[in-house]
């Protein structure tokens, strides 16, 4: 493992200085899309972007300053997900973001949700970040101990546009139900929360690395459990679909929660055009994998120590940008 990182660690050192002259010229702006500010995405958006900027002025990685792209000025902004974000890539408002791996192939490919619709063909990878699990969060009042459970209950699936509602929609399928089972909302997590707090919400969907902020402040002030997606039903969402794998949310993740609950998570991808510069990219990737980042991914959150480059390939089913596929040719993580 340490000769590995050596090796990650080099290419690194070589992609910042290789072109780092150039694109320090002039300040080059980079939106990482990411999903509502109670979610994962977001606070490590935020991360990623602080660790790859290195704005006009700002010290050289070696002199103590930032280890990001030399003149690059990244900001993470608040989305709907991962359905926004690929159609915002596609329409020239992102130059990337944050999506799930099975939204992420379905675009790319046009199968899938996408199916009918004009597939994104020039959306690629820059890197695997960490599994998302599927939460299904319940009023511990609302009697709900399995999917099947909320007929006839008032359950939101997450805004239009995320993959929380493609999920949530496989997931009630899975179960036999569909939305004419449920009383259907469409909020984000924080105001699912707060329509929980208040009575008037039985559960929720929300897809993301554990602990989320907006369930952690929830629990805190409100009982909830967590419903367990498993048995018979996971393994037909398994079968039929190969981006979804077991998952589990350790005991005492959440204020209340003492047990283990069993559920199906996907992975979190970075994702960008085709249409981005090649060099642009190339140093974006490296910045991601260098040592100083992995400090601030360690501390920033708890996600951030399974975002690595050992990690960095899984699960993608779309093609990596160039830029990327160079830096992890060069690092020894692809053949």
């Amino acid at each position: 493992m340490t000769s590995r990182r050596s090796v990650i660690l080099a290419a690194v050192v070589a992609a910042v200085g290789v072109a780092g002259a150039a694109l320090a010229q002039a300040p080059q702006f980079f939106r990482i899309g990411t999903g509502g500010t109670a979610g994962t995405y977001y606070p490590i958006g935020g991360l990623i972007a602080n660790a790859i900027s290195n704005p006009p002025g700002s010290r050289p990685c070696e002199e103590g300053g930032s280890c990001g792209v030399p003149g690059l000025v990244a900001s993470a902004l608040s989305a709907n997900g991962s359905v926004a974000n690929v159609n915002a890539i596609a329409g020239g408002a992102l130059e990337s973001g944050f999506a799930q791996s099975d939204v992420a192939t379905w675009a790319q490919t046009g199968t899938g949700i996408w199916e009918g619709r004009d597939a994104v063909e020039e959306l690629r990878a820059i890197a695997n970040l960490y599994p998302e699990s599927i939460h299904l969060v319940a009023s511990a009042d609302a009697g709900i101990a399995s999917v099947a459970d909320l007929a006839g209950k008032r359950v939101s699936l997450d805004e239009p546009g995320s993959g929380t509602l493609v999920d949530a929609r496989i997931i009630l399928d899975a179960y036999g139900l569909s939305e004419e089972d449920i009383e259907p909302e469409y909020l984000k997590p924080n105001q699912a929360g707060e329509r929980m707090r208040d009575g008037a919400l039985d559960a929720f969907f929300f897809v993301g690395g554990f602990p989320a902020g907006g369930i952690a402040e929830l629990a805190s002030q409100h009982e909830i459990t967590l419903v367990p997606i498993a048995g018979a039903e996971a393994e037909g969402i398994f079968e039929e679909y190969g981006f979804f794998a077991e998952d589990l949310i350790p005991a005492g993740t959440y204020e209340g929660v003492d047990a283990d609950t069993a559920t199906i998570s996907v992975g979190a991808q970075w994702i960008t055009s085709a249409n981005q510069p090649e060099e642009l990219i190339y140093q974006i990737t490296a910045a991601l994998w260098n040592e100083n980042t992995r400090k601030l991914l360690d501390a920033g959150h708890a996600k951030g120590a399974q975002i690595t480059p050992e990690t960095a390939l899984d699960g993608i089913g779309i093609p990596l940008h160039p830029g990327a596929e160079r830096f992890y040719l060069e690092a020894g993580l692809l053949q």
